[in-house]
């Protein structure tokens, strides 16, 4: 049975130029420039502003203009059936387009250097497919995180190759000889193993070493050392020697092999500058070094007004083309207001965030950070919460004592015995002075260190100490054990 009902909604609809901004919130300075480059691009409407030019060479330019104008028309819009489809897409390059491309030579990477040692070896045709497979599964830390029967069927389903597992191992014997040590294991220990397989096991060292990972890898890892010196029968000194072995191996063997021109150096770039003037005063600035100024065309403009003005008479494909170019207009104005509303709200936040924080970033101690939220910034400004997550990630200031994340600055806050508000980052700076200055034989459980903070009016339960320090990412206690 069909039932009729009216039901009444209240929905906020976001109009394009706020999906603009909070899309434009979350970039950072790094990638803004590409972000505009991008819209210019698509958008023909929008261009870069000019800087104030020599009066004398001023002319030549205008005379091209104004050329431009007269060529220019809305006709242009009309006729799309003559415009390569490519040119209309984002990305406007076609097949045929000749690409100066600078030309520039590199070395080889990581896995052609694994297929070139192939050709030292004496293989079959067939041989040489499936080893090739299996360097292509092999990760850039030197891993091979697949199973071997995986491998098996879709070399069977995607080549057609048919082996057995056998013949499957043999081949990664053949690859896990290869140069770096290490290279194709299938985990850590196997990783750790091949590499100690090829130093010279009549050392005591080595040998001990090698016993170690292939027999004790389990309390190796536990750091159960006691157990490890009664089961191979060798004292405390024999076993620190062999540790000293297992740490000259590498366990990312991939990462050795490393080429600067195939490998991404990611720099740090500020959002914000903030100067300490002499009398303590503050000079905050936006990173804007990179970030060009946009305008609205005006030839553009002056075309969609014209031809407003003579409405009568018009053919369908004439306002078609008008609707179009007033899309492009609109759709320019509103992220050029979307950039400013971006940067007066990047501004907004980060000034309250500097003035609660003053004390901060006056000295740059981090014992004067505060406890600090995002509702207390939210409040400050009086901008919604997931504004201001959106403005402090990703996001970097560049101060007279470093470059710190915005994410630094928030933090939570507790009462010590005397009713003083502290940061739970002044907390986590004295369990690290903790845990530094501890015994590395018998090192501070959670308990005892819950215990020392107590003693310092810091009242605080085990599973909140042990919360902290996985934070800090410091193991337990019983992982942080040396001989």
């Amino acid at each position: 049975m069909l039932k009729q009902s009216l039901q009444q909604k209240l929905l906020q609809k976001l109009s394009p130029l706020q999906i603009q901004v909070i899309k434009l919130l979350e970039v950072p300075t790094a990638q803004l420039e590409q972000r505009i480059k991008k819209e210019l691009e698509e958008n023909p409407v929008l261009e870069l502003e000019r800087e104030q030019q020599d009066p004398d060479k001023e002319e030549p330019e205008v005379r091209e203009k104004e050329s431009e104008r007269d060529e220019l028309s809305i006709d242009d819009y009309i006729r799309d059936e003559d415009i390569p489809a490519y040119k209309l897409q984002s990305r406007n390059f076609s097949k045929d387009d000749k690409h100066e491309d600078i030309p520039f030579s590199t070395g080889a990477t990581f896995h052609e250097h694994l297929i070139s040692q192939l050709g030292l070896r004496i293989l079959t045709d067939h041989q040489r497919m499936i080893a090739e497979y299996i360097i292509g599964n092999i990760d850039e830390d030197g891993y091979l995180r697949r199973e071997v029967d995986e491998i098996i069927d879709d070399l069977a389903f995607s080549q057609n190759i048919e082996i057995d597992e056998r013949e499957a191992l043999d081949i990664l014997e053949i690859v896990q000889d290869f140069d770096p040590p290490g290279v194709g294991a299938r985990d850590l220990q196997e990783c750790l193993l091949l590499q100690v397989k090829r130093k010279n096991r009549s050392l005591p060292d080595v040998e001990n070493a090698f016993q170690v990972l292939r027999y004790h890898f389990d309390e190796f890892t536990r750091k159960h050392y006691d157990k490890i010196t009664k089961r191979l029968r060798i004292g405390e000194e024999e076993l620190k020697d062999a540790l000293t072995e297992i740490l000259k191996l590498n366990p990312k063997p991939g990462s050795s092999y490393s080429n600067p021109m195939t490998k991404t150096v990611q720099h740090i770039i500020p959002d914000f500058i903030l100067e300490l003037e002499d009398d303590d005063k503050f000079q905050l600035t936006l990173n804007n070094r990179n970030v060009p100024e946009l305008r609205i065309s005006n030839t553009y403009a002056d075309m969609l007004e014209d031809y407003s003005a003579n409405k009568k008479n018009q053919s369908k494909d004439k306002k078609d083309a008008v609707m179009f170019v007033k899309q492009k207009l609109d759709s320019a104005k509103w992220f050029i207001d979307a950039i400013r509303q971006r940067q007066n709200t990047l501004m907004l936040v980060m000034e309250a965030i500097l003035e609660y924080q003053r004390n901060y970033f006056i000295e740059g101690d981090e014992m004067q950070l505060r406890p600090m939220i995002l509702k207390d910034i939210a409040e400050k400004t009086n901008l919604d919460i997931s504004t201001i997550s959106r403005v402090s990630n990703s996001k970097y200031i560049q101060t007279h004592f470093g470059i710190f994340s915005l994410k630094y600055f928030f933090s939570e806050g507790m009462q010590t015995d005397s009713g003083e508000e502290v940061s739970t980052r002044e907390i986590k700076m004295i369990l690290e002075e903790c845990i530094d200055a501890e015994d590395k034989k018998k090192p501070l459980t959670d308990d005892k260190l819950a215990q020392i903070l107590k003693e310092k009016s810091y009242n605080i339960a085990r599973r909140t100490v042990a919360k902290y320090r996985e934070q800090l990412n410091i193991p337990v206690a019983r992982l942080r054990k040396e001989l």
